[in-house]
């Protein structure tokens, strides 16, 4: 079973790391996810026919190790928003520009976000979990779940409803 596991959730247990921190950093969270899944294998609950949630609630707890790195890349990258675009510029170029100020916008708002709200956020929009899943990748019920989806996705929208967009300028 670990081993098709292995095979079938690398990819995505790792690019889910290396959003949150780096490249370096997941390739370890990656390796370390399976590890810890292989020592813990006797504990899996195998009624459960999919060990994805397992998965990702291990690399989280791995990535919580982690969260000075996380917050250090959020705001470098908040760092490099850009706040104007010419008029001469093309149409694309332009619109290229509002959507990199955006993701600084959005990588500054993730930096400020509680751990266990950005821990949700993220794997329902990268891991694409459903909120029974991320409950149970993170230990808690699915209310929760849905209770700290919805303050972090309040305050992201707030962030990036607040900053005006090319055409507003």
């Amino acid at each position: 079973m670990l081993r098709h596991a292995v095979q079938r959730h690398y990819s995505s247990i790792h690019g889910y790391a290396e959003r949150r921190l780096s490249r370096p950093l997941a390739d370890d969270i990656a390796a370390e996810t399976f590890l810890i899944a292989f020592d813990r294998r006797d504990t899996y609950d195998l009624s459960r026919p999919d060990a994805r949630p397992w998965l990702y609630g291990i690399a989280s707890n791995l990535i919580s190790r982690h969260h000075r790195t996380e917050i250090r890349q959020y705001r470098a990258l908040a760092r490099t928003d850009v706040s104007e675009v010419g008029e001469d510029h093309a149409e694309r170029v332009a619109d290229s520009l509002d959507a990199f100020a955006a993701r600084g916008r959005l990588a500054a708002a993730l930096a400020e976000l509680p751990a266990g709200d950005r821990d949700v956020l993220l794997l329902v929009a990268w891991a694409e979990l459903t909120s029974d899943e991320v409950g149970r990748a993170l230990g808690v019920p699915a209310g929760t779940v849905r209770s700290r989806l919805h303050r972090a996705r309040t305050k992201i929208r707030a962030v990036l409803d607040a900053a005006p967009t090319r055409k507003e300028r």
